[in-house]
């Protein structure tokens, strides 16, 4: 079923870019980058491609503190609970030098959304994770795990579940759409 959010038209002849943005780029950011690479590899798009083929997927933090350091180790254990790929990261802090570079700009709380358009991204290419989850309601944040146990981070994992579910439907529409036409 696709999201409530129909993601932007690609800017040029190259893989669609997507960069999924928290505070340090240890917990929520990485984990949604590895789900939706993985989401992506298993949709099969009509032309025999799969939607990984189309797609360049990201994260990055609005800060520079974890800079350098792999994924938070109860974000990493999670997503293996959750049945998701090992996957070897490097925090790094988003660069506003990439903002004419991306199609897609997925915040994981409004603070991030409000953090890159501060920066000077493009509303129309930036979203709230959430906003593709039609059973999210009214909540727009995915809540911080850092300080959390096992059960936060697995909440955490299912909740930004939900969301690149959302948005990986939401791409393969639009993507066939493009397509098509």
């Amino acid at each position: 079923m696709p999201g409530l959010v129909v993601p932007p038209d690609p800017i040029g002849n190259r893989p669609y870019r997507i960069v999924f943005v928290c505070t340090g780029n240890i917990c929520r950011s990485p984990m949604a980058e590895v789900m939706t690479r993985s989401l992506a590899a298993s949709t099969e798009l009509g032309d025999g491609t799969t939607l990984t083929d189309h797609l360049e997927v990201r994260s990055a933090g609005t800060g520079p503190w974890h800079e350098g350091e792999p994924m938070h180790e109860l974000a990493s254990a999670a997503l293996v609970r959750g049945g998701y790929p090992d996957h070897r990261h490097v925090a790094h802090q988003f660069k506003p030098s990439q903002l004419s570079r991306i199609d897609l700009m997925v915040a994981l709380d409004r603070r991030h959304q409000q953090t890159l358009r501060g920066l000077g991204a493009d509303p129309g290419r930036l979203a709230l994770l959430r906003a593709f989850d039609p059973a999210s309601g009214a909540a727009a944040d995915v809540p911080d795990p850092y300080y959390g146990d096992d059960a936060v981070f697995d909440d955490c994992r299912d909740t930004i579940a939900a969301g690149c579910t959302g948005l990986v439907a939401s791409l393969a529409a639009h993507w066939e759409s493009l397509w098509a036409a």
